[in-house]
C-alpha cells in the first residue's frame, strides 16, 4: 500500500480521518459511491470539503494510486468527483489509479474555484 506523504492524515483539529496508518489484514475496503444527502452536519460538510481540497492540492489533474487514501473519506466523493483512471477498475485494490474530475467539482463545490 502506497503511503502518500505529505498528505494530510485528518482534518486539522478533528478526528475526521483522512489517511489509513497500514493496510487492513482482512482485506481492502471496496470503494463504493455513498449517497450526500442535504442534511449531513456541518462538520461532517467541513471534513468533506478539506478532503477534496487536499486531493486537488496534493494530486491536481494527475491520475493517484488509492493507497493509504480514506476510503470511506473516498466514498463520499467516489463517482462524482473522484473517478476511476483505469479500466477495467478494481474497488478493492490500494493500486486502483483514480483521477479528479474537475467539472464535477466545479459544479458540486463552486466556492472551490481558486483551488482548482
Amino acid at each position: 500500500m502506497l503511503k502518500h506523504r505529505g498528505f494530510p492524515g485528518r482534518l486539522p483539529g478533528t478526528d475526521f480521518q483522512f489517511t489509513l496508518r497500514r493496510a487492513n489484514p482482512r482485506g481492502v475496503t471496496q470503494l463504493q459511491a455513498r449517497e450526500r444527502r442535504s442534511d449531513r452536519k456541518p462538520a461532517d460538510r467541513r471534513a468533506d470539503e478539506g478532503f477534496l481540497v487536499a486531493l486537488i492540492e496534493h494530486f491536481g489533474d494527475q491520475p493517484f494510486e488509492r493507497g493509504n487514501l480514506d476510503a470511506g473519506r473516498l466514498a463520499w466523493f467516489f463517482g462524482r468527483e473522484v473517478i476511476p483512471a483505469e479500466d477495467p477498475f478494481d474497488p478493492e485494490s490500494y493500486e486502483a489509479l483514480l483521477k479528479l474530475d474537475e467539472k464535477v467539482i466545479l459544479a458540486n463545490f463552486p466556492h472551490l474555484v481558486d483551488v482548482v
